[in-house]
């Protein structure tokens, strides 16, 4: 079954604002009526699906991925990223210019790397004897 235009622009409307008794009226649904054909929108399954992939497709554009965070910290790391800050020309003039960032935020990007590559792991090593009581009657006198 393929969606009709009106549930389309239903599902959009919805994505958009999240409300469906809204989204019904601006679709063209009836002003009486929307709030019930909101929900029952919103209970059809191909409906439902149309509109989780247009938030998935959102998502994916918005949510940076693992790979692009990894790229993104490899970068500063090695000294690609560069940031713009403010530089006073004198007279209350100020031009913006690149600067490259601190050896702290290139050690930090490390860090993160290794922490994700497991290069540094924090582990102790605890040595011991556990004594299990189970009753009153295995309690030592």
């Amino acid at each position: 079954m393929k969606l009709t235009e009106k549930q389309k622009r239903f599902a959009d409307y919805f994505v958009e604002s999240g409300n469906a008794s809204e989204s019904a009226v601006r679709a063209g649904y009836s002003a009486k009526t929307a709030r019930e054909m909101g929900h029952e929108n919103l209970s059809k399954p191909i409906i439902r699906e149309y509109i989780d992939a247009l938030i998935a497709k959102k998502d994916e554009a918005r949510i940076a991925k693992q790979d692009e965070v990894l790229e993104f910290l490899t970068d500063v790391m090695r000294g690609k990223v560069t940031e713009k800050i403010p530089l006073g020309l004198g007279m209350g003039e100020q031009a913006l210019v690149k600067n490259e960032l601190e050896g702290k935020d290139r050690i930090k990007a490390a860090e993160l790397l290794g922490k994700r590559y497991g290069t540094w792991v924090d582990k102790q090593e605890v040595k011991g004897q556990v004594v299990v009581f189970k009753g009153e009657d295995d309690l030592p006198d």
